[in-house]
């Protein structure tokens, strides 16, 4: 009997992941941000959060990195849902137990194969700022940031 092997993020790419996007804030002088990347099962594998970020950022960022991997779309998606359909989106967070932020920010991580193999998720700054931060910085080899999903 052969047992597929889970895909996820490994902890050198996660960190790479981090760095890019705190980078990418300082270049734009964004306020403190704070960066999670989750693997596949919604495990912690890489986070910073930076000097003078408040004290629910961490939480945020969480929560649009676990709204992306829960419904497989980049949390931009869920914040237009959550425009066109409150009820349905109210029900997903209510689902997760308050652990979905339906606002920019939140993008899959996928392998060269087009796997998902985690997500991210930033929050410091507007919500096109917090996607900026990770969409537009280049993801380490072998992986590729997806806003959209």
């Amino acid at each position: 009997m052969s047992h597929a092997r889970a895909v996820r993020i490994d902890l050198a790419r996660a960190r790479t992941i981090v760095d890019r996007a705190i980078a990418h804030a300082r270049s734009n002088d964004f306020p403190p941000m704070t960066v999670a990347v989750l693997d596949t099962a919604a495990r912690l594998v890489a986070f910073a959060g930076e000097d003078g970020s408040s004290l629910l950022r961490e939480r945020i960022a969480r929560g649009k990195a676990h709204g992306a991997l829960n419904m497989g779309v980049g949390s931009r998606g869920l914040a237009a849902r959550a425009a066109s359909d409150p009820a349905f989106v109210n029900s997903v967070v209510a689902l997760a137990d308050g652990d979905l932020v339906p606002a920019a920010g939140g993008v899959l991580v996928r392998d060269d194969d087009n796997n998902v193999i985690g997500a991210v998720g930033v929050s410091g700054s507007l919500p096109d700022d917090d996607e900026a931060s990770q969409s537009t910085a280049s993801p380490p080899r072998g992986c590729a940031l997806t806003p959209s999903g």
